[in-house]
């Protein structure tokens, strides 16, 4: 069984790798044995970051481009593939949010949002999709959110993105697994992490409705992505294709949390 999720030999390359959810799905898949290939946009945070996965023992190699331009990222997944080796699994998790009122929206802040959380997942899937297809096989995860399923307030580009994402996922599944390519995604809830932390205070309004909001009664923890990125990334889903798992503490599950 243990072979089924060994990720040894195995190049993985995470957009937005640099903090949060992102490096702890990086640090899960090198810590079963996956090169670390990660992506940012900002040299000052690559820096940072790279010395913090090697303070775990984790060799990260950095690579800075946009995930919007699709010139750059083929140049760079070329750079890549002859640098470090052909990449097997690839992590969509680059995104970005954008909080206002659909009323108010600028057209062209909606596009922005768009173009980071949807139109970048589809320009790096085909981009190491072809290499993918010319090996025979390879995993591509896309890291979806629970806007891909439900709406609130002022997060309408947000939430049309995920929604498209998760679409795009099972259409992409759907055209190359005759190629050995797993196509799915990733849900996550709401997680402790620095940005956060701010609100995660007892008597925050926000902080008080997420915990009384998840029937686990808390916030995740970005390890708990750990079983989910590896399993996806792994053997152990080679029939797995089209799905997005949600890590997100039974909050889909359900219209509220149970009473005590």
């Amino acid at each position: 069984m243990k072979n089924l999720f060994n990720l040894e030999g195995k190049v993985a390359l995470i957009t937005g790798a640099t903090h949060g959810l992102g490096m702890a799905m990086a640090k899960a898949l090198a810590q079963h044995g996956a090169t670390l290939v990660i992506n940012g946009h900002t040299p000052s945070k690559m820096e940072l970051a790279i010395e913090e996965y090697k303070k775990e023992g984790i060799t990260a190699h950095g690579f800075l481009f946009d995930v919007t331009n699709a010139a750059k990222v083929t140049e760079n997944i070329e750079k890549i593939e002859a640098e470090v080796g052909p990449i097997d699994i690839l992590i969509n998790n680059a995104g970005m949010i954008m909080r206002v009122p659909a009323l108010d929206m600028d057209p062209a802040d909606f596009r922005k949002v768009i173009d980071v959380d949807l139109v970048s997942p589809f320009i790096l899937s085909q981009a190491v999709g072809r290499s993918m297809v010319k090996r025979g096989g390879g995993k591509i995860i896309n890291i979806c959110s629970m806007m891909s399923e439900l709406g609130r307030d002022t997060v309408s580009a947000y939430a049309a993105a995920k929604g498209g994402l998760k679409m795009l996922t099972k259409n992409l599944a759907t055209e190359w697994a005759k190629y050995n390519i797993q196509v799915n995604g990733i849900g996550p809830g709401y997680f402790a992490t620095e940005q956060t932390a701010p609100i995660r205070v007892d008597g925050n309004p926000f902080n008080d409705w997420i915990v009384s909001r998840t029937p686990a009664g808390k916030w995740g923890d970005p390890d708990d992505l750990a079983g989910a990125v590896v399993f996806l990334s792994s053997k152990a889903s080679d029939f797995v294709n089209g799905q997005i798992l949600y890590v997100d503490g039974g909050i889909l599950a359900t219209i509220g949390k149970p009473r005590e």
